[in-house]
């Protein structure tokens, strides 16, 4: 603006070199051209300042008047979360911005599914999060957000009958929220669909979505109960794992594969049952070795799920072997068990960039053979069940992507992230629920096609 104002000096004033600068006059009802100019050089300044701030106060204005706000409440094994996002639209475009200002989340745990023996109580967490949510929503926008409850694998671990209970009781308070609701937004959605979103939103914050499929970045996503690996392919794919999903005017022909049991908790407690078996079946001492768990620990019936006599039985029968290698050959035997299609995916798959495979196997082997109260002393603020399944875990992460999956410990493509992009945008498979669910460019909903 000093630019366009020294222009309108240049117009407006009269040139003072050539006159002095303290004006007489004997005539009363003569008026002064340099008063005169500096009058309307006042005008015209305070004129477009006028126009500049009511023009930003418009912009401002129309911004937040724009703003939308929709919900997706993750329904997971482990704990249920609410996803708070505000969008607005530019030249009838979607902008996400998923920073503090304009995205919230809050979880609650246990997970839906553990209400199996008592679907009314799944009420409770869930009210909490919806009035979390409404604290992020203008009281006046309420009944234009939408709100979706998304249940996952460990919902889909149980019964259909059990799940549409649990899923009723959802509704009901969903129905109730104030928000904008639909029956059919509260649903247990396949494998294969979160696998999809949780390729979206990586893509996304890759910036990678609406250009070229071949430039995209594929992904293994290693849940609670289910496993998911989600990359597109230029070759053929069978029809039960091929998806097509469309995102501005590009369409995305997508592998989408999910793993029932193979999330990191369920192969836990599937090894576990194993285990159990081989106690019951034992002819020896009775004594079978974890070599998942690490040595010193002291198996009782509070280290575990059930809590019954049969269970603290097994246990007792069970002792910690705290052995690396042997962790990671029980665990890619597990993965074998009815999983040959693990072998289809590493023909296809394209991973992106950093290794960090061939650190994994060393890390694994200092913590499993370490004593159980060293770990406790050295990580004194760690959660012990959290401590106690890092031996497992880091066996099982290299018994599914190297010895199963076949990629390359030295592999640099390879990224091992919780967030991405220079933004930092979480790689939660809800937030790409909820781009792949907002409307398109054109004003129509983006299709997900099977």
């Amino acid at each position: 603006m000093k630019s366009e104002t020294d222009l309108l000096k240049a117009q407006i004033l009269p040139d003072h070199h050539q006159s002095s600068p303290t004006y007489t006059f004997t005539e009363s009802k003569f008026k002064p051209k340099p008063t005169k100019s500096i009058i309307l050089l006042t005008f015209v300044s305070v004129a477009i300042t006028l126009a500049i701030f009511f023009a930003f106060r418009s912009v401002i204005f129309n911004r937040r008047s724009s703003f939308r706000y929709s919900v997706v409440i993750d329904a997971g094994s482990s704990g249920t979360r609410a996803h708070v996002f505000r969008y607005w639209l530019e030249s009838g475009k979607p902008v996400f911005d998923f920073g503090k200002e304009n995205y919230a989340s809050l979880k609650l745990n246990p997970g839906l599914s553990s209400y199996a023996d008592n679907p009314e109580e799944a009420s409770v967490s869930l009210k909490e999060l919806v009035e979390f949510a409404k604290g992020r929503v203008p009281k006046r926008m309420l009944k234009n957000s939408d709100i979706r409850l998304m249940a996952t694998a460990g919902m889909r671990l149980l019964q259909e009958t059990v799940q549409e209970q649990i899923l009723e009781v959802t509704r009901g308070v969903l129905r109730s929220s104030g928000f904008r609701f639909r029956d059919e937004w509260a649903s247990v959605i396949s494998g294969s669909d979160e696998g999809i979103y949780a390729w979206v939103v990586a893509n996304h914050a890759l910036g990678s979505l609406g250009g070229d499929p071949l430039q995209t970045t594929g992904i293994v996503t290693l849940g609670g109960a289910s496993a998911q690996v989600t990359f597109v392919s230029s070759e053929p794919v069978p029809p039960e794992l091929s998806r097509t999903i469309t995102y501005g005017n590009v369409s995305y022909k997508i592998y989408s594969h999910s793993f029932l049991h193979l999330g990191q908790n369920e192969a836990h407690d599937k090894l576990w049952e194993s285990l159990h078996n081989s106690a019951v079946n034992s002819t020896e001492d009775g004594i079978v070795t974890d070599p998942c768990t690490p040595k010193g620990y002291i198996f009782d019936q509070n280290s575990q799920k059930k809590n019954s006599t049969e269970e603290s039985r097994l246990t007792a029968s069970l002792q910690a072997a705290g052995n690396f290698t042997q962790c990671r050959s029980a665990t890619f035997a597990m993965l074998q068990e009815g999983n040959a299609s693990f072998y289809y995916t590493s023909k296809f798959f394209e991973l992106h960039e950093k290794g960090w495979l061939s650190e994994m196997i060393p890390a694994g082997k200092r913590f499993c053979k370490e004593e159980w109260s060293k770990l406790k002393d050295k990580y004194p603020t760690t959660n012990e069940e959290y401590l106690l399944g890092y031996c497992f875990s880091s066996a099982y992460i290299i018994s599914m992507l190297h010895d199963s999956l076949g990629f390359a410990l030295d592999d640099g493509r390879i990224e091992f992230a919780s967030k991405a992009g220079a933004k930092d945008i979480p790689l939660d498979w809800a937030l790409g629920a909820f781009i792949l669910k907002t409307s398109d460019y054109s004003g129509k909903s983006r299709k997900m096609l099977g």
